[in-house]
């Protein structure tokens, strides 16, 4: 009985400090719903589908408002004119990778994508004249991306115009392109070690994308009673870095410090002039991560644009029509597309903005933080707190984007039919964050499209009218429905 009534006291004085700690911070963070103790509030979000969820709220709260994902507050940015202030006006102080617990528990902050401070802006920086020195928006590296694409088109013709999911095949061009920076290595497609990376590659995003993962991100406690999904995501991890590991050490005995050949020799040279330095970033642990970093971000997102670019093509003959009339007119059948061409080729530039807003593969973007206490419109943000930026609201803004949720090339067009730019494209994030492999990206999905519709027409199996290209996914990565298609030869 006595050991009854100290439990009942006991979770009674958690529940009073949750709530005196949540109504305490509330009072400086921008306002939002009242959260409940421990859980916050987690019952106003669809973890299907949060970022319609942050749309509702910011209906009721604004441009800038408070959540409680558990008992930690997170604040939300809502529409252009909030992001941007936050990403580039404020870049600086929105630098902060916020929590993401489920990989923190893997990662242990190395790598790229998911550091902070100094390791951060090191990693960053180096990543950045790395991807510069082999080619990124260079001539030297759209020879590589002009070769696989008519490595793509090849595997393509392979399906002798017979119905097809093309999910694998879309991802094995962006994934070689991604392997040979990092490995110098290019992957024969049927290559079992390639299918088994790609394979683990997309299985992780699919769990990172459950809404299970989502709640475990909320409330990482879980993990240690639930880690079916967690262990999974681990072994993948693991195998990977095991790989990447293997391919270090027979780049460290063949290593030419005056001829680093890729991304790997240029980080083990690297390592070899810090060595020294007692604040040292540059490890084989962070060369791993960082590695699976530019080999995850380099493969998914780009294949999934890829793919569902197929689907909105699919569904709009009248669009695939006009592209492909404008690469005749311009190109041609015979000569490999270039990016020398994007500059009189307005539609199909377009069209390629239109897919990457239309989509918005990353709907919410990857969460930030705050790096030191700040003022943020009249409120006070304390230092750590995690910040969401909803990309949605800024890539399906009506005033800039007139209908939206319609997918029509002219939203990157002006009166004349010249391609026109657009502040509010954020499909790769924008500020201090922003994708790393943005050029490299960009140059992928113009090309490898431009060559896909240049060599084949494409057919639905079914009318397309009764295509329905609504997503089956929308948490961390936005997902197309499966579909299947023929590629034609023209």
């Amino acid at each position: 009985m006595v050991l009854s009534v100290a439990l009942v006291l006991c979770l009674s004085c958690l529940l009073l400090l949750a709530l005196w700690k949540q109504t305490s911070e509330r009072g400086k963070l921008p306002p939002g719903p009242l959260p409940l103790p421990i859980i916050g509030n987690i019952l106003q979000l669809d973890v299907k589908d949060i970022s319609k969820s942050l749309s509702n709220l910011s209906k009721a709260y604004g441009p800038v408002f408070t959540l409680y994902l558990g008992m930690k507050p997170t604040v939300v940015l809502h529409g252009y004119e909030a992001v941007k202030e936050a990403l580039i006006d404020m870049g600086e102080d929105f630098a902060g990778r916020g929590d993401f617990p489920v990989l923190e528990r893997v990662r242990k902050g190395e790598g790229v994508i998911f550091s902070n401070g100094k390791k951060w802006k090191e990693m960053r920086r180096f990543c950045l004249l790395t991807l510069r020195h082999f080619g990124m928006g260079k001539r030297s590296i759209e020879d590589r991306v002009q070769e696989e694409a008519r490595c793509l088109v090849e595997e393509l013709r392979k399906t002798n115009a017979s119905p097809c999911d093309p999910t694998s095949i879309l991802a094995y061009a962006p994934c070689n392109m991604i392997c040979s920076i990092i490995f110098q290595t290019r992957f024969d497609y049927k290559d079992p070690m390639f299918l088994n990376i790609m394979g683990r590659i997309s299985e992780n995003v699919s769990i990172l994308n459950s809404p299970w993962i989502q709640i475990c991100n909320m409330f990482p406690v879980l993990l240690d009673f639930f880690p079916g999904s967690f262990n999974k995501l681990f072994n993948n991890i693991s195998y990977l870095k095991s790989y990447v590991l293997e391919k270090i050490l027979q780049h460290k005995a063949s290593l030419d410090i005056n001829n680093p050949r890729d991304f790997i020799d240029c980080f083990l040279i690297k390592m070899e002039k810090e060595k020294h330095n007692q604040d040292l970033e540059f490890t084989l642990e962070s060369l791993a991560f960082t590695a699976l970093d530019l080999l995850g971000a380099g493969t998914e997102t780009t294949s999934t644009t890829l793919r569902y670019a197929l689907l909105l093509l699919l569904k709009h003959p009248e669009i695939t029509a006009k592209a492909q009339e404008e690469i005749e007119r311009v190109i041609g059948r015979h000569r490999s597309p270039s990016m020398q061409d994007k500059v009189h080729m307005p539609y199909m530039e377009a069209l390629v903005h239109e897919v990457q807003r239309y989509i918005d593969v990353v709907p919410g973007n990857l969460p930030h933080a705050v790096t030191r206490d700040i003022r943020f419109r009249n409120y006070l943000i304390p230092k750590g707190t995690t910040i969401l930026t909803s990309l949605t609201s800024v890539l399906h803004d009506s005033k800039e984007f007139p209908n939206p949720e319609v997918f029509d090339p002219a939203h990157f067009l002006d009166g004349s039919g010249n391609f026109k730019k657009s502040d509010y494209f954020m499909a790769f994030s924008a500020g201090k964050r922003a994708c790393a492999g943005e050029g490299l990206a960009r140059m992928e999905l113009f090309l490898f499209l431009t060559t896909i519709l240049q060599k084949f027409t494409l057919k639905s199996v079914v009318d397309p009218k009764d295509i329905d290209p609504t997503l089956v996914a929308k948490g961390l990565v936005s997902v197309p429905p499966p579909y299947q298609i023929c590629f034609i030869p023209l």
